[in-house]
């Protein structure tokens, strides 16, 4: 599919009411192995391609060649729709309305921006914020994108100013409304209660939001939930696991980590082996 066709998916299943759950993948790896699983959508988390990409928190140090360059690398490679992660939109109004052109979710943080579950974040007034939400929603070339629009204000000025702003979000054409780093199931009722677009709820690893199953957020409103931390802490755990074991044993053998037994299948070998039979000469 090409990425306008799977942005209508994408919103005609959400206007159909059917809850997205998405994993959150960071590089060619963990987007092919999420490609094949049959989830509704994928999130490219900006915490981990950020870190994949750079060895860098992520604290507004990839921009936007890094991640635009990123997020079209994951789309060669899936049929699955893809919600991307383009944090502030990398600067002013007409840098908001270039990422839109290249893909879109983006937050009312100050820049440069951080992770949205550690401290000291600031955010942009919220009027800035609906001005480049009206821009994105006009630069889209194709009106099947989604503009997700994230508000940080909930850690720093209370869940009231989060919900105020979220509201002016909504008002100013956001398609998909994110309050990012609610701290208790109490308030993501509250948010389901209160807002009427769709709804994201940012299930993450080790941060303020409790992590609650599809049908309660569900029942509460949500539409959408992301896992962004949950690949690539496992992976990491793993690669922690598997080389403390070669460290100490001087070899793999004997490992008990479980291990991708398909790797060459999986990134697409098959069609270079046919490829090869085809044209390759004696």
């Amino acid at each position: 599919m090409t990425v306008n066709a799977k942005a209508r998916v994408l919103r005609d299943r959400l206007a159909k009411g059917e809850f997205i759950l998405a994993p959150g993948i960071y590089d060619g790896i963990s987007a092919r192995v999420a490609d094949r699983m049959g989830f509704p959508a994928l999130y490219m988390t900006g915490y981990g391609a950020t870190a994949s990409m750079l060895g860098l928190p992520d604290a507004g140090l990839a921009t936007y060649s890094d991640m635009v360059g990123r997020a079209e690398m994951i789309c060669s490679v899936i049929d699955t729709p893809l919600i991307a992660d383009a944090d502030t939109g990398y600067g002013g109004l007409l840098n908001v309305q270039r990422t839109v052109r290249g893909y879109i979710q983006i937050e009312d943080q100050e820049m440069p921006k951080k992770c949205g579950h550690t401290p000291g974040r600031r955010v942009v007034p919220a009027e800035d914020m609906v001005l480049k939400i009206k821009v994105a929603a006009e630069a889209r070339r194709d009106q099947a994108t989604l503009i997700v629009a994230r508000t940080d204000a909930r850690t720093g000025h209370g869940l009231d100013e989060a919900l105020r702003r979220a509201r002016l979000y909504e008002q100013a054409g956001a398609d998909v409304i994110f309050v990012e780093s609610p701290e208790s199931e109490a308030e993501l009722e509250r948010i389901g209660r209160e807002i009427d677009k769709p709804l994201l709820a940012n299930m993450v690893e080790f941060g303020k939001t409790p992590r609650v199953e599809v049908d309660r957020l569900k029942k509460w409103g949500f539409d959408v939930a992301i896992y962004p931390g949950l690949g690539f802490s496992v992976a990491a755990e793993a690669m922690r696991q598997a080389w403390e074991f070669l460290k100490s044993q001087g070899t793999s053998n004997g490992i008990e980590l479980p291990q991708y037994r398909n790797m060459h299948e999986l990134m697409g070998f098959s069609e270079v082996w046919d490829f090869d039979k085809k044209w390759a000469q004696p």
